[in-house]
């Protein structure tokens, strides 16, 4: 077992906001990449708009009947504040389309995906800036989905499912390779880890798999 002094946990000042921030001592990047700004932007836009439109034209006419026949001028003003609190909270699909619009430039700056030798890492978050990690061996399947719109940017959405959690790498450039790339990387160190070990004698076999940044070839 590792030996670990009592200074180890202690904060030394230091915040991991960037992906070097996190990295363990000999952890190499194999590939980082973000998403397309142009197509994240637009799926921002798009993606919820259909949604938010028909949820506002039903609102906005349960509104617009509400006004035509007075009902709000036929109500105690308590009453009127109790429905106007909640058609605010009704809305919150479309205040959430908004706010994802308004913030979708500063979303796709803090985005960051990160292939390791050892992990998965993706970057994000608008306020604060959150860091998660995927382990290539709790990966359980990695699976492309390039719709229409993704098409036309030149772009795909990669799906990684772990035990754990799940994740997607949003509109991913030349998608068709990264993913490839990635199930491979993920086939070897999963077999790596489990397969064969030979029972894990003093001089152990497994964990033979090492890849480079600049090529991404086995050795």
């Amino acid at each position: 077992m590792a030996k670990f002094n009592e200074n180890y946990f202690k904060n030394d000042g230091m915040k991991a906001t960037t992906i070097e921030d996190t990295l363990a001592k000999d952890e190499q990047i194999l590939w980082r990449g973000k998403p397309k700004r142009s197509a994240f932007i637009c799926g921002q836009i798009f993606r919820m708009m259909p949604f938010a439109f028909i949820w506002l034209i039903f609102d906005g006419a349960f509104l617009g009947c509400m006004f035509g026949f007075d009902i709000f001028g036929q109500l105690p003003w308590y009453f009127t504040l109790i429905i106007c609190i909640f058609f605010v909270i009704h809305l919150t699909p479309v205040w959430i389309w908004i706010a994802n619009m308004v913030t979708a430039s500063t979303q796709q700056k803090n985005i960051e995906y990160v292939f390791t030798n050892t992990r998965i890492i993706v970057r994000s978050g608008v306020i604060g800036i959150d860091m998660r990690n995927i382990y290539y061996a709790d990966i359980q399947s990695v699976n492309l989905k390039v719709g229409l719109s993704d098409k036309w940017f030149k772009v795909g959405d990669i799906y990684i499912r772990a035990t754990s959690s799940s994740v997607v790498l949003w509109d991913i450039a030349d998608p068709y390779n990264i993913t490839t790339k990635l199930q491979k990387v993920v086939n070897d160190i999963k077999t790596d880890v489990h397969f064969p070990n030979n029972l894990r004698p003093k001089v152990n076999e497994g964990f033979s798999t090492q890849y480079e940044s600049d090529s991404g070839s086995k050795k």
